[in-house]
């Protein structure tokens, strides 16, 4: 099987982000062939349809790094029970101008991690919300609300916890699953 290109976006613009030593854990337990690219979101102007009729290179920039990927998973916090205003500012980037949705058939996951015992769950919902309407094929389950614990993760994003390790192998797996799926009934060559 080829690889899988899969592009990551990290919710958090925060350099101390737990959502991207989450990230960092979920590379290094994927399946061998996937590949991962992070897909940056910090200097992204805000966005406005005044922009539609010219791009400025960052978005163009966006929307060429999603069109290079096979999928996308969102590790993301939660603000204020919803997602992240960076994160939404580079969905509203990405799926405009109206009809070059670069999500559009593109599989997707999402995951996140909290220091609260709910995880990230209700900011997943609300993502899971704009990311249907963005026609972006979702896996729905495993769902995975992780509540961070800092000893469960070592310097470079090895796993301490052996029941998080396996659960994170088990999701990756999952994912990589999911987008042989979906990419078998949507081929990138027919979007």
């Amino acid at each position: 099987m080829a690889a899988q290109k899969v592009g990551y976006f990290v919710g958090s613009l925060a350099k101390g982000s737990i959502n991207r030593t989450l990230s960092k854990a979920l590379i290094r337990v994927a399946p061998p062939n996937m590949q991962f690219t992070e897909i940056p979101i910090g200097n992204l102007p805000l966005y406005s349809y005044d922009y539609d009729a010219d791009y400025p290179p960052e978005g163009r920039a966006l929307k060429e790094a999603i069109a290079g990927v096979d999928a996308v998973l969102f590790v993301s916090p939660e603000y204020n029970r919803s997602i992240p205003g960076a994160l939404k500012n580079a969905i509203d980037w990405a799926s405009r101008p109206w009809g070059q949705n670069s999500f559009a058939r593109k599989p997707s996951a999402v995951i996140g991690a909290s220091m609260g015992a709910i995880g990230t769950a209700v900011a997943q919902q609300s993502l899971k919300q704009v990311m249907a309407f963005c026609n972006s094929p979702l896996m729905n389950a495993v769902e995975a609300y992780i509540h961070f614990k800092p000893e469960d993760y070592g310097e470079n994003g090895e796993i301490t916890n052996p029941e998080l390790e396996s659960f994170l192998r088990t999701y990756m797996q999952e994912f990589h699953e999911f987008i042989a799926r979906v990419l078998t009934v949507l081929p990138p060559d027919e979007l």
